[in-house]
């Protein structure tokens, strides 16, 4: 499928921004056999005094601006058409639970994508007892990796509900498991920390969704801001799969990646700190057209 795909994150300030720096991750990624990156473009205004890409941990481009004049509004604007080549998850190769030690001890790369890095608590993943109970509870012995993981994919988008008035970016996940309700990044930071409770190695992702559904299929949630799902680890046979358990479905080509991380921090597709006092409104907006 090919996209053309916008977005824009808009920060209006109660009191003007004497000075700011961000860190941009908005642009898709380009993965071999899986998604190209034809052309993209980001547009700031107010125009940064200072400019600079780098490459992050886990490989991801991402921009760095300065603003040193008193602003009262940020606009960051991405366009972009990307490629993204169908895939699906085959067979399942992956061993079951009680093997999957055997596999990580015997993965010895610590590289980015290595398993290791993506097992223990990470900066907005602690361990939480109700989940891990949860995920516990949830499966059974002698199911594969694989089907642990669509098992609880599963179980979360089942007893959760979408609602995006529910939670807001800073909800913790033992906040939003409790509510058994929130967005894409509530349900994704549950089934990571429930996955790694399990001693499963997980990721968070994230993207864009398909905007308009293929005839004939329902609209999927989270398609108007940007999106985020799981990836897990299955072995060394299988290596990652990736599901959205907002959806309850395996990511194929209406999926547009843009970063992987440990949770949202690793990816968010803006940080920074600025000079102000008093809040803040903030707009996102996203469309992923399919290119005909």
């Amino acid at each position: 499928m090919l996209y053309d795909l916008t977005l824009h994150i808009g920060y209006t300030y109660d009191v003007p921004v004497s000075g700011s720096h961000h860190v941009l991750r908005v642009l898709p990624l380009s993965l071999s056999d899986r998604q190209r990156l034809v052309a993209g473009a980001v547009r700031i205004d107010p125009q940064p005094d200072e400019t600079s890409n780098f490459v992050d941990f886990f490989q991801h481009p991402a921009t760095s601006i300065m603003l040193r004049a008193q602003h009262e509004k940020l606009d960051i604007r991405m366009q972009a058409r990307v490629m993204v080549q169908p895939h699906a998850i085959t067979a399942d190769f992956s061993p079951i639970l009680e093997k999957l030690p055997e596999e990580l001890a015997d993965f010895w790369s610590v590289e980015p994508d290595s398993p290791h890095h993506f097992l223990g608590p990470s900066p907005r993943l602690n361990e939480v007892p109700e989940i891990a109970a949860y995920a516990a509870k949830t499966i059974k012995r002698g199911l594969t990796v694989r089907q642990i993981a669509e098992t609880l994919c599963a179980r979360i988008h089942s007893d959760f509900r979408y609602d995006p008035d529910a939670t807001t970016v800073d909800t913790t996940p033992s906040e939003s498991f409790a509510l058994k309700r929130g967005v894409c990044q509530d349900f994704s930071h549950v089934m990571i920390i429930a996955l790694r409770s399990l001693g499963i190695p997980a990721g968070y992702v994230s993207g864009f969704l398909r905007t308009i559904p293929p005839p004939g299929k329902e609209r999927l949630e989270g398609a108007d801001a940007m999106h985020a799902w799981v990836r897990v680890w299955c072995g060394e046979t299988t290596g990652w799969i990736e599901l959205d358990p907002t959806n309850n479905i395996a990511v194929s080509s209406d999926h547009v990646v843009v970063a992987y991380g440990r949770d949202y921090s690793d990816v968010a597709p803006v940080i920074g700190v600025l000079k102000s006092y008093g809040s803040h409104q903030t707009v996102q907006a996203v469309d992923v057209i399919p290119v005909k």
